[in-house]
């Protein structure tokens, strides 16, 4: 097994395509194309599959991916060494979070760790489903309740308060009652949420006017005056034309989790982003 064919392997897991992936190297894609089959038969497996849109990794790849990245970490790190750069990190970090939270918690946080590192590439996935830390769609994924994968890494990062918002400047409805008020809410897949349930107790006689998964567009819609929403507070209180609703009591509050594979721990760009997640948002 060749240095050279697990960077090929790198390059194509990292961008998706062999004419990509030959761009980033500076290499001909024939070139690449012999590399790859040539690690594909060192390894015995195929570690992609070939599909009209580009190169898909297999579970073997996947495998093969983490202890690749660990070895071009280990490389790395005696380039710096002998260029008396030790302090410089370098590679791709693939982060997965939601919508509102990647947008108004991540991103300070992320902007900071950019500061110091430059030469990290940070990839933000905001989607409503759990990626698959063990496939490696994701190298640290956020998440509102614990992880059960055996082989992943994880600890409550914080709780998160949550508030009753209204466009600015509306009449706020009353609790106990709820006649005659919108609510903008979650869909009916994440029906047994417990803000919704929430909702129902406080203003039991309010009828829904839009459901949705994203908590980004529920702000949009209480914006617009659509109706009332739950919303995280970092989301509600700054986002534009909102101000938030007292009822009496709050809604419940929702941890947050932060989980990475055990195969990362040692990934020194990994940690050190965990460093300044855990030092900024940690409580």
């Amino acid at each position: 097994m060749e240095w050279d064919d697990l960077r090929v392997f790198l390059a194509v897991a990292r961008e998706g395509t062999l004419g990509a992936a030959a761009r980033k190297l500076g290499q001909t894609q024939p070139t690449m194309g012999r590399r790859l089959r040539a690690l594909e038969e060192a390894v015995g497996q195929k570690l992609f599959q070939r599909t009209n849109d580009g190169f898909v990794m297999t579970d073997e790849g996947a495998a093969v991916l983490a202890h690749a990245e660990r070895m071009e970490e280990e490389a790395l790190a005696f380039q710096r060494q002998l260029a008396g750069q030790e302090q410089l990190l370098d590679g791709l970090l693939r982060i997965t979070s939601s919508d509102w939270f990647g947008a108004y918690v991540l991103t300070p946080v992320l902007a900071e760790f950019s500061r110091a590192h430059p030469r990290v590439t940070i990839e933000l996935l905001t989607d409503a489903r759990f990626l698959d830390l063990s496939r490696r769609e994701a190298d640290l994924a956020f998440r509102i309740k614990p992880f059960e994968e055996p082989d992943i890494v994880s600890r409550k990062l914080l709780s998160m308060p949550y508030g009753l918002y209204t466009r600015a400047g509306s009449a706020h409805p009353e609790a106990g009652n709820g006649a005659d008020v919108a609510l903008v809410t979650m869909d009916t897949a994440f029906g047994s949420m417990p803000d919704v349930a929430w909702l129902q107790r406080l203003l039991p006689r309010a009828h829904v006017a839009v459901r949705s998964n994203a908590r980004l567009i529920q702000a949009q819609m209480c914006a617009q005056g659509v109706g009332v929403a739950v919303l995280p507070r970092p989301l509600g209180d700054g986002f534009a034309g909102l101000e938030r609703i007292e009822l009496g009591e709050d809604p419940p509050s929702r941890d947050t989790w932060v989980g990475y594979h055990h195969d990362l721990r040692r990934l020194a760009r990994l940690r050190a982003l965990l460093d300044i997640v855990l030092e900024r948002l940690a409580h």
